[in-house]
């Protein structure tokens, strides 16, 4: 006779047994009443995904489709030209990847190549950097310009074989000022070692964006089309993420399948048994609808460490919004943090069990080991003990009331990796569907951005402000009609950067700055 513990395991187990891969619902509670009550936002999510699907505008403010799901299955792509716009740069990225490799595309110096630099920002650099550090390097080595720190970019840029180097310069627009910064710091840095950069370089961009224009008059080695209907966010199973990883020697065709057969499960309409709507409704139920408890990403595998961070872009960015369809203020969103098992049982897993309990878990487990012999004491080996840390750790929260789901995978490959990367995708979607919000738009980092090119103006005003008296943060704002802290942080940045003269007074309101001659 089964336990207690045994049936209702079993009863909120969702398994896709061909493709080996199991949800496990058992440990966090998801109501019958409120799946009840939640039964006619479940189908209106179905509807909602299939209208995306078939090519809705489901990003109002940009007026645009959202088609990441026909990147791996571009027969659902709703008209023959944007099937073509997915099956045509595909055939094309792949010839160059496999030329690249071969040797048959070789750099300037007649070496063959074998680092690659990519450059971008968010979606364009956190999927790539996820497949890079989850899946071997078989091809070029790769490295990864993904912030404007110049400091950073130095450390990456340093360690380059620079005439063996490719770099992918990846920009919907052309104009995001962190990609557009890395990409002249990378160019002055090849000008200075010899080199010259375009010959060294291929573009990921819109076609007839400023990036695009710039590659073709330069003489750019390659440029691959980046579509207005596929977002940063979702864009790893588009050629953004595909180059890289095909230059690094993942399989993409089967990054691509993982996808599609995640993506032909769960768009079945069957709430029981679609694995993303199940996860839907768990991070619904785990935050009352309103994100009330933040995730917690807990993989137990060192390939999966930067998961965690890819899902905070695709999950914070999606569903962090002020306003619903509607136009009310509701502030949604689930916060997400998590890094790696069993190295947060050394870490943060005291607060889990026995501190605030404002969170849920979500556990990765990677079920084989490619290299698990040696047995660390007699008849146990080091995976035997990274199984006995996941499931003591998920046993211990759930004795003290703390709610996890543990998805499972047999192993991390280019196939898995896809399946993970699908199925949160549409688990995001449903998710936005449910609490009546828009996952495709971004209205808040666009305002970072117009706020962020307001402090350059500032910083410019600023600095043509400065002469070579001694003022105070306050004497210069009066002069200028500005912001006085506003203006403090920018005489601060240029003081710091070589361009001004600081005196620190006892309190900052009373610190004087000059120009420096």
């Amino acid at each position: 006779m089964l336990s207690v513990m045994m049936r209702k395991y079993a009863d909120e187990l969702v398994r896709y047994g061909e493709m080996g891969i199991s949800l496990d619902f058992s440990k966090i509670d998801v109501p019958v009443p409120l799946r009840t009550r939640l039964a006619p936002a479940v189908e209106q999510a179905f509807a909602d995904m299939a209208a995306l699907e078939g090519g809705a505008i489901s990003n109002p403010d940009e007026n645009r489709m959202v088609g990441h799901y026909w990147l791996r299955n571009s027969s659902l792509a709703p008209t023959p030209e944007l099937k073509a716009k997915v099956d045509e740069p595909y055939i094309a990225m792949k010839a160059f990847a496999a030329d690249v490799l071969s040797g048959r595309t070789l750099a300037p110096s007649g070496e063959t190549f074998s680092d690659c630099l990519v450059i971008g920002i968010g979606g364009s650099a956190l999927g790539p950097e996820l497949v890079a550090d989850a899946l071997p390097a078989h091809g070029l080595r790769m490295h990864f310009l993904d912030n404007t720190d110049p400091d950073g970019m130095q450390r990456v840029l340093v360690n380059l074989p620079v005439s063996r180097t490719l770099v992918v310069v990846i920009s919907k627009s052309g104009g995001t000022p962190e990609t557009r910064n890395g990409m002249v710091c990378a160019q002055e840095f090849f000008r200075a070692a010899g080199f010259t950069f375009a010959r060294h370089a291929v573009a990921i961009t819109g076609v007839g964006s400023h990036l695009d224009k710039v590659a073709a008059e330069e003489g750019w080695i390659t440029r691959f089309p980046m579509e207005d209907w596929v977002g940063g966010r979702t864009s790893e199973t588009s050629i953004v993420g595909l180059l890289p990883a095909a230059l690094q020697g993942a399989d993409t065709d089967a990054l691509l399948r993982g996808a599609a057969e995640m993506d032909a499960r769960t768009r079945k309409p069957d709430a029981a048994a679609n694995a993303a709507m199940r996860l839907a409704l768990a991070w619904y139920a785990a935050g009352e609808g309103h994100g009330k408890r933040d995730m917690v990403v807990l993989p137990y595998k060192d390939s999966l460490v930067l998961f965690s961070k890819y899902l905070q872009q695709l999950i914070m960015e999606s569903l962090g919004k002020e306003l619903d369809l509607d136009g009310n203020v509701v502030n949604q969103g689930i916060s997400v943090y998590g890094n790696k098992g069993s190295t947060d049982q050394h870490a943060y897993v005291q607060q889990l069990r026995d501190g605030l309990s404002n969170f849920f878990v979500t556990f990765i487990e990677v079920r084989r080991c490619a290299s698990d012999s040696v047995e660390v004491e007699p008849g146990f080996t080091a995976g035997d003990y990274l199984q006995g840390f996941l499931r003591g750790t998920r046993k211990a929260l759930a004795e003290n009331g703390r709610p996890s789901i543990t998805i499972s995978i047999p192993q991390v490959d280019a196939f898995y990796l896809g399946a993970l990367i699908a199925l949160f995708e549409r688990t995001v979607g449903f998710y936005a569907s449910l609490v009546h919000i828009n996952a495709y738009h971004q209205p808040g980092v666009q305002a970072g951005k117009k706020a962020a090119g307001a402090f350059l103006k500032l910083l410019a005003q600023v600095r043509g402000a400065l002469g070579d008296e001694a003022a105070t943060a306050a004497q210069l704002a009066e002069s200028l009609q500005t912001d006085e802290e506003d203006t403090y942080h920018a005489l601060v940045h240029l003081a710091e950067s070589g361009k001004a003269r600081w005196t620190q007074a006892a309190a900052a309101d009373q610190d004087t700055f000059c120009a420096v001659r």
